[in-house]
């Protein structure tokens, strides 16, 4: 499957939030979209800082950048109410 082009995605997110204003959302299609696009951006940034750290010679500033942006994706993919505790078992 491929990826969507810029407008497909801005065109699917826009009928994703219309369906949540308008209270049709009943299968939660565009509730999910619209986390999976907010969470995504997170991930992306995981990705382009784990790629700087491993070309910058894994280098202590890059580290505590990815080390930041992978505990902003975590807390991106928690439940609301849910506790980071289950997530790292040290």
């Amino acid at each position: 499957m491929g990826k969507p082009t810029k407008e497909e995605l801005e065109t699917a997110l826009i009928h994703a939030a219309l369906l949540r204003e308008q209270g049709e959302d009943i299968y939660y299609m565009g509730k999910s979209l619209l986390n999976l696009n907010y969470r995504m951006k997170f991930y992306e940034d995981v990705l382009a800082k784990a790629d700087l750290y491993l070309h910058s010679g894994e280098g202590a500033n890059e580290h505590a950048e990815l080390t930041l942006a992978i505990e902003r994706a975590r807390q991106a993919s928690l439940v609301a109410g849910q506790e980071d505790d289950d997530a790292r078992p040290w």
